[in-house]
């Protein structure tokens, strides 16, 4: 007996298309441009006569890979069905573009994020209200995060936490508690490479803000939000440069000057913290001693914010906390605002956290070519990647199912099956309606399809 139905397999099958989902992705390439924005930017690099646009070769690897797949021959995938995503190079064809772009170096990177950073502006403008700036400011979170290699790769070398692999600094554009986030900079980085390292966070920033509508590339309404491995003079300096007046929440380290201050606060210049759902939070506590430590060699306007709470149980004490409770510190440039409002503002970083665990699902777990310059390439396929999983649910899905991470999208939406009916000269996939978001993907595609055409 058992307790599953048996059936009987064979191959053969026709007019069924396997992750038929993914025409969600394929459909959002079209409706934002970022077909034609790709295709113009590798230009320089097509051959005459050559049969397979390099900027379609790189958009098919970053389909594959927000489908799921972790290496280039995983675009084979997407060749198996033409009717949906079009003629797809080979897996020698896709590997040659790779090491062409790895040898152009930046000119190559600056053409791809140039593209992207086009089609963004247009996405923002498309979302409306639902757009990341749609308030007029925008965040953007940069930490960096380790990808372990299991072989000899070029630069990868031991790593802080004694494991052997790179040390990439990424950046998002936080999206907030109704969406998720959108990569903005991803640069390469040795194994050991600090994680408080000035010129890193400067050059990170900069690629940041260079995917930014241009009107949000300076000025207090960008803010750049960073753990205490962006505490630093340089970097904060650079931030605070005239002219660039960005906004900053930034961690700091616990030294023995910030602990000496804590101890002077009096006790009801302590309030309360907020939790996350912006009321008291019980055992937490914050306080301003920006006028205790001399300050005089930071920027101008920095604030000192200092947090104690009760740790969680099991929670190991530092030396710098304080009577059984552990100490936090940020400093940020923003004047106004409830101390415990700037305090959750800051705490909400950890969001980062989340989005890069969705990029370690996309693509970021390994970096699977062994030179530098190759897996900067990979880095970008993975950026474009993850820009189409954050802007396919910011155009069509609703409530919840915005908040879908890659493998939820890949489970319900993308791994779909449909039957391929061709009728009027026209191809139709038709999803069963047994499937339980069937109505969730024909609306997204209903929403899609109500988009102008770019140009």
């Amino acid at each position: 007996m058992g307790l599953y139905p048996r059936v009987r397999v064979q191959g053969g099958g026709r007019g069924v298309v396997s992750q038929a989902g993914a025409v969600l992705l394929v459909e959002t390439v079209r409706k934002v441009g970022l077909d034609t924005a790709m295709s113009v930017a590798m230009k320089p690099w097509r051959k005459p006569r050559t049969v397979h646009d390099p900027g379609k070769v790189l958009l098919d690897v970053a389909l594959g890979v927000a489908l799921g797949g972790d290496c280039l021959a995983d675009v084979a995938m997407l060749r198996a069905e033409p009717d949906v995503f079009g003629p797809v190079a080979s897996d020698p064809t896709v590997s040659r573009l790779i090491d062409v772009l790895a040898a152009a170096g930046p000119n190559a990177l600056t053409a791809i994020r140039t593209a992207r950073a086009e089609v963004r502006s247009r996405v923002w403008e498309s979302a409306g209200a639902d757009g990341p700036a749609a308030g007029g400011s925008v965040i953007v979170d940069i930490d960096g995060v380790l990808v372990l290699a299991h072989s000899e790769k070029q630069d990868a070398t031991a790593t802080w936490k004694k494991t052997f692999g790179h040390h990439p600094l990424v950046a998002f554009v936080d999206h907030g508690p109704a969406g998720s986030g959108e990569p903005v900079a991803a640069l390469l980085r040795p194994g050991n490479a600090g994680s408080n390292t000035a010129s890193d966070h400067i050059t990170t920033t900069g690629l940041a803000l260079a995917q930014l509508p241009r009107h949000l590339r300076r000025g207090r309404q960008t803010l750049i939000r960073t753990d205490s491995a962006g505490g630093t003079h340089a970097f904060l300096d650079w931030l605070s440069k005239p002219g660039r007046w960005l906004s900053y929440s930034v961690g700091m380290t616990i030294t023995d000057t910030i602990h000496q201050a804590v101890l002077k606060i009096p006790k009801k210049a302590w309030t309360p913290a907020y939790d996350a759902g912006a009321t008291e939070r019980p055992g937490a506590w914050i306080a301003e001693i920006t006028d205790m430590p001399d300050l005089s060699t930071w920027p101008k306007g920095m604030r000192l914010v200092v947090r104690k709470e009760r740790p969680h149980p099991g929670a190991q004490l530092r030396f710098t906390d304080l009577d059984g409770l552990r100490l936090t510190c940020f400093a940020t440039n923003t004047k106004g605002g409830q101390l415990a409002d700037l305090e959750l503002r800051h705490r909400r970083r950890a969001r980062c956290e989340d989005r890069i665990r969705a990029a370690r699902a996309t693509g970021l777990r390994n970096l699977p070519l062994h030179d530098t310059a190759q897996n900067e390439v990979w880095l970008e396929i993975v950026s474009l990647a993850l820009d189409l999983l954050a802007w396919m649910p910011m155009l069509a899905l609703t409530g919840k199912a915005r908040r879908w991470e890659p493998r939820k999208l890949r489970l319900r939406l993308f791994s779909a099956a449909a039957q391929l009916v061709t009728t009027g000269r026209r191809h139709w996939l038709r999803f069963t309606t047994r499937w339980p978001w069937t109505d969730e993907i024909t609306h997204a595609i209903g929403r899609l399809n109500s988009l102008p055409n770019p140009g």
